[in-house]
């Protein structure tokens, strides 16, 4: 009799805990291929990366990679003409619409950190960028220990916010933090001066400048602030979708087609570097 208890307990338990793994494993594919449709998560202010463009539609050179992953997605679950529903959002609402699959892919600047893997996953690598400070061209800040009794705007929520405070403290700065809600108010508490500096992604911050009433007048630190590995948030535990993100961003790598996307939106800024073209390389997975 306890032999027969014990191997029905042990059957239950089993039953139970697969059960539970079934329902931790989300059919993203399945889901895209019976809506005939992909909810995409994007940042409508992160030029040159993802923004709001012509026609009120997204733009920038993490949309041109999602793209075609949106378009490999499509190929994979026999639905090539996918209606794509663009939701824009902050860093953690991005995250936050992932987490709650409302979204099924997010496609921006988001940084993948290890807080970030607890709720969602991430493709491979799109871009690594660094962690700057912007400040005016006349201003007495040179370099971050400048940065002392000062105000210093950043996007709240972001990788960003968190390292720059990591920063002071480890520093030892008596510095303010002024948490924004988009870019474009950083910029703007820059040029009234009712802010220091902005910290946020190098290259965004110079897409920023350069849209700035006076570009002349903003200037970069030389110091990195934090290194900004990019990559796409997906649903935690659905390896059939990475696999096909993956497979997305692999042909877009050795296929030639990062090229034009990289000429197109960051072409002014020179040729890759050494560090994004080895991730290039590292990135594309062979067959």
């Amino acid at each position: 009799m306890k032999r027969i208890l014990i191997g029905l307990f042990l059957a239950a338990s089993l039953v139970v805990a697969g059960g539970a793994a079934a329902q931790q494993v989300p059919n993203t594919l399945g889901k895209i291929k019976a809506a005939k449709s992909i909810n995409v998560a994007f940042s409508g202010d992160s030029l040159p990366f993802s923004f709001v463009g012509p026609n009120n539609q997204p733009a920038g050179y993490s949309i041109d990679i999602c793209k075609r992953v949106i378009a490999q997605i499509g190929r994979a679950v026999g639905e090539p003409d996918l209606k794509v529903n663009w939701l824009v959002g902050t860093t953690p609402e991005r995250l936050a619409m992932i987490g709650a699959g409302k979204a099924d892919l997010e496609c921006a600047n988001t940084t993948q950190t290890l807080a970030r893997l607890a709720n969602v996953d991430f493709s491979g690598l799109v871009f690594v960028d660094g962690g700057g400070i912007l400040v005016k061209s006349d201003s007495p800040i040179n370099k971050i220990l400048d940065l002392g009794g000062k105000k210093i705007a950043v996007l709240a929520g972001t990788t960003t916010e968190t390292r720059l405070n990591d920063t002071l403290k480890r520093r030892q700065l008596n510095a303010t933090v002024v948490p924004i809600k988009n870019a474009n108010e950083g910029v703007a508490l820059l040029e009234t001066g009712a802010v220091d500096a902005y910290a946020g992604d190098k290259i965004k911050l110079v897409g920023l400048a350069a849209q700035a009433k006076e570009p002349k007048k903003l200037a970069m630190l030389a110091e990195d602030l934090s290194i900004e590995p990019y990559a796409f948030a997906l649903p935690r535990n659905d390896s059939a979708l990475r696999l096909e993100v993956n497979r997305a961003l692999t042909q877009v790598y050795m296929g030639g087609d990062i090229e034009a996307i990289f000429a197109q939106w960051l072409g002014p800024l020179g040729r890759p570097s050494g560090l994004l073209a080895a991730m290039y390389l590292l990135y594309s997975i062979p067959d």
